[in-house]
């Protein structure tokens, strides 16, 4: 059986794009329809020097940075079949852009700490073996400090020169996650109402660029408290919108639709 051809890799850029992306639980590598967009995606993307992530599933403050070298991942799930937890991505360590993110975070009052045997969780390697499944980019996973709006957005603003060193910034949530009304086996296009009016309400924000509107999405968004119950997993499109805010204008949605009746829309700014 003859592999499938990748599609060839567009050059570095002078600037790298920001993602805000749904990462999907394990067995998003099972969707073909998933795999495929992430796949198709990373086709059209320069080719970054390295990847900094920040993921829905890693809150520590102060800012930490994870393990700078390859270390087995965080399999932060539970109750799902055995092969999952023998997945394997063993990036390269980014040592050289935790000292960059470091230099652009740390501040009297502002720490930045180390975690040297933290690998990859599930919100990272997920998305990152469908979009580089040859595990030959470097990332560095960065924790969220907090879940509030616009302190995010500033960090954002802060890791935006990176974008200039061909890093790219990828903030990974899921647009709406509310794990008490998981739909298994809904189609693309089955959601409940919630979940439908929120993607659409957002997905409407960013269009006009509302910051305002999306930092405070709790009370403005319809369903808002029921499309997340807890904040965590919309709280990384900030640090986007802020690495990206220069181009707020130009951001688009690349995948919609949904998985398990979630809204798994997923930005690009720039």
């Amino acid at each position: 059986m003859t592999a499938p051809t990748r599609p060839a890799r567009r050059p570095a850029a002078d600037r790298m794009p920001v993602l805000y992306l749904s990462h999907g639980a394990p067995p998003l590598a099972d969707d073909g329809l998933w795999t495929a967009q992430l796949a198709g995606w990373a086709g059209e993307l320069p080719r970054p020097e390295a990847v900094l992530i920040v993921s829905a599933h890693w809150e520590s403050a102060p800012v930490t940075l994870g393990a700078t070298r390859t270390v087995p991942l965080v399999y932060d799930f539970y109750g799902f079949p055995e092969h999952y937890y023998r997945v394997a991505y063993p990036a390269p360590g980014a040592p050289a852009l935790a000292e960059k993110v470091r230099k652009l975070l740390a501040g009297p009052g502002s720490p930045v700490h180390q975690d040297p045997d933290r690998g990859l969780d599930h919100g990272a390697y997920v998305p990152l073996a469908e979009m580089y499944p040859d595990a030959d980019v470097p990332v560095l996973q960065l924790s969220m400090p907090t879940l509030d709006p616009g302190e995010l957005l500033a960090l954002g603003r802060r890791l935006a020169p990176l974008r200039d060193e061909g890093v790219l910034i990828v903030g990974s949530g899921f647009f709406t996650h509310n794990l008490r009304e998981l739909r298994w086996g809904a189609g693309p296009g089955e959601a409940p109402g919630w979940s439908k009016e929120f993607d659409a309400w957002g997905g409407e924000a960013l269009a006009r660029g509302d910051v305002d509107a999306l930092l405070d999405f709790e009370h403005r968004a319809p369903a808002g408290r029921i499309a997340h119950p807890r904040t965590d997993h919309f709280a990384p499109l900030f640090v986007a919108l802020g690495a990206g805010q220069d181009e707020l204008s130009a951001q688009r949605t690349v995948i919609d639709g949904f998985w398990a009746g979630l809204a798994k829309r997923s930005v690009q700014l720039g």
